[in-house]
């Protein structure tokens, strides 16, 4: 009995020797981040902003979790108040729809001077639209890797890469002056592998999570009308 308990022991030790350094391997990653600014902005306390897929034609939109990761980050570090998107559209329909919603801020004016938009954007306080444009695609990979078992034990062999780029643009209604106050931009690379040194050893780029966090800071910096290179003291 003391021999099982030993290789249990063992076992769990080994495997948490091998475990935690898959975890906390990365890929390598670079990240481009772009803003341009046509009017001031420093959203008021009581004032909303919602974001939203902006519409297309032809290709995907950007996706649903990318969407809820940069409206909870937006929330939860600036203090900014945003609204749900689906709740939003389903309290302003049809107008929102995919298929008639405003492509530019001009066609938000000519919304807006309907009465009852008017009211309805009124009583859901927000003040800004984000229309979120891109998407997360692999673009490269090489390499290959081959795992096999057999009676005297198994492991893997081989070396496999891939690349991967999030690329997504924020542009920024005021409904307050139906007018386009600017955009920002965040484009993130990585080179992810897959290592087979009997242990299949990952190193992983989360390009879509690093562009998540990038636009979401840049974002909120943006509403409120503050420089997200200056830190206070703390952060």
């Amino acid at each position: 009995m003391t021999s099982v308990v030993t290789y249990r022991a063992f076992s769990r030790k080994l495997l948490s020797l091998l475990v935690v350094p898959v975890v906390t391997m990365t890929g390598c990653m670079t990240a481009r981040l772009e803003e341009s600014r046509s009017m001031d902005t420093a959203i008021a306390s009581g004032e909303a902003v919602v974001l939203l897929a902006k519409p297309q034609v032809d290709g995907p939109v950007a996706e649903d979790e990318f969407m809820d990761c940069v409206a909870g980050k937006v929330s939860s570090r600036s203090g900014i108040l945003v609204r749900e998107n689906n709740a939003f559209q389903d309290a302003m329909f049809p107008w929102f729809e995919p298929s008639t919603s405003p492509q530019r801020a001009e066609g938000m004016a000519q919304l807006l001077a309907k009465p009852l938009v008017r009211q309805r954007i009124e009583g859901s306080g927000v003040r800004y639209i984000v229309w979120v444009d891109g998407v997360t695609r692999q673009t490269d990979s090489g390499g290959s890797i081959s795992c096999a078992i057999g009676p005297g034990g198994g492991g893997c062999l081989g070396f496999g890469w891939w690349e991967k780029e999030s690329d997504y643009d924020a542009t920024v209604w005021d409904l307050k002056q139906a007018r386009t106050a600017g955009s920002v931009s965040a484009n993130v690379t990585g080179t992810s592998a897959l290592v087979g040194a009997i242990v299949p050893l990952p190193f992983i780029a989360r390009v879509q999570a690093a562009a998540c966090d990038r636009l979401a800071e840049q974002l909120g910096a943006f509403l409120a009308g503050t420089d997200p290179s200056v830190r206070t003291p703390g952060s």
